[in-house]
């Protein structure tokens, strides 16, 4: 289940713009799960696949730095290309809130 996410935009190999979501999500477990997908929306199944994980664990701050890293990585890359976007980091709030509400049986 998903607790935040970021989209941000991106030049691919052939030229075309490209959507990036970088999201954190919460798994039975007590586990927290970092994904970054490329046209996610696009795909036959826009499920994630195993590969589009880049981070698994149990503490939220950890999380947060893996999602944090991937979407500084990226933004990083797309200003190289001239894409000059201004989208928030992850912040420990974007994940308390949903995990509240998650913890008292309501969805995030």
């Amino acid at each position: 289940m998903r607790f935040a996410a970021r989209t941000l935009h991106g030049i691919g190999d052939d030229g075309g713009r490209e959507e990036i979501l970088i999201w954190i999500e919460r798994r039975p477990g007590a586990l927290w799960a970092v994904g970054r997908a490329i046209d996610i929306g696009n795909r036959m199944t826009p499920r994630p696949r195993p590969d589009d994980y880049v981070f698994e664990g149990y503490e939220m701050g950890d999380a947060l730095s893996a999602a944090n890293s991937a979407l500084r990585d990226d933004l990083q890359v797309s200003a190289e290309d001239g894409l000059n976007e201004s989208v928030s980091p992850f912040a420990e709030e974007d994940l308390l809130k949903p995990l509240e509400r998650w913890f008292f049986g309501h969805k995030p």
